[in-house]
């Protein structure tokens, strides 16, 4: 009997082109991974601990979810499956991944990544150095539409078709008696300011501060509404943005007063809760946005809860 024996095929040894080509594909994807883990401690850094905790996540975890940012294969922490779970917690709630209907979906992370690949990238505002005089100088921001949904349940599930991530405290507020829809459609105008402008002095300004600085200078409190209708409404918010909403706090079932802020951190538009109370303390450069005068439905300004 005899015996063939196959010719095994030679291997194919790369050009020096080639080599050259994957060494510096692996260099660029090593640098966009470093990239993007510093992009995430940063956006993440920024977050108060109120906002970090309605994400699903502590500020001891921000190193180890930006290290599985860049990683394909996230690795066990040294915290076991806490750190993952926390990770995998933050990336749902921010990309809102498990409910969005791709036809529709225009929030998540991919959508973002889309749409700042598509057009010409607009970094957040930078507030001005001088403080503003009065309301009716300054110019509108943007005008929003109200009333467009018959109840919560239908606003929820819009926010949920587009894949607008919703933290677990602005999830409770939006269940909360408190929080109530206009009953007729109408336009409302909005003006985002920065602490700064408003004429505070300091570093960081209370809640209470804020408040009655912007309703001296003419600017009205924002319904609740607000807050979910810009989130559905500004699409092409730019990476880094967050907006806190000026409103009155609605408490959670636990009695926490919270306020809701409109963001985009770089991984999809999200809706996030915000502590509330009169007396926390915010930076000077942090933007809110307010109800400009004259406004079809603009709400009598009222005094903070206690």
């Amino acid at each position: 009997m005899s015996t063939i024996h196959g010719v095994a095929p030679a291997r194919r040894t790369a050009t020096p082109a080639q080599r050259a080509t994957g060494l510096f594909l692996w260099v660029w994807s090593a640098w966009q991974k470093r990239r993007s883990r510093r992009r995430a401690q940063a956006a993440l850094s920024a977050l108060s601990d109120r906002e970090l905790m309605d994400l699903g996540t502590t500020r001891a975890e921000i190193d180890y979810i930006a290290l599985q940012q860049g990683s394909a294969r996230p690795h066990r922490s040294t915290r076991g499956h806490v750190g993952n779970a926390l990770a995998i917690l933050l990336l749902v709630n921010s990309l809102g991944l498990i409910s969005a209907d791709r036809a529709n979906a225009q929030c998540t992370g991919k959508d973002v990544l889309r749409r700042h690949l598509a057009v010409k990238p607009v970094p957040p505002a930078a507030g001005s150095a001088i403080p503003v005089g009065h309301a009716a100088e300054v110019s509108v921001w943007k005008t929003i539409q109200l009333g467009t949904f018959k109840d919560t349940f239908a606003l929820g599930n819009a926010m949920s078709a587009m894949g607008c991530g919703v933290g677990n405290a602005a999830a409770e507020i939006l269940a909360r008696p408190a929080f109530t829809l206009s009953p007729k459609r109408a336009e409302l105008e909005l003006v985002a300011l920065s602490v700064a402008e408003l004429g505070l002095q300091g570093a960081t300004a209370s809640l209470r501060e804020i408040y009655a600085r912007a309703q001296e200078l003419g600017f009205a409190l924002a319904p609740p509404e607000t807050a979910p209708q810009l989130r559905l409404q500004y699409l092409d918010q730019p990476i880094g943005e967050f907006l806190i909403i000026a409103m009155q706090p609605v408490r959670t079932w636990s009695g926490e007063s919270v306020v809701l802020t409109v963001a985009n951190g770089g991984a999809g538009l999200v809706l996030i809760g915000q502590d509330g109370r009169e007396d926390t303390q915010i930076s000077a450069i942090s933007r809110f946005v307010f109800v400009r005068p004259d406004t079809s439905i603009a709400p009598e300004a009222a005094a903070m809860l206690r």
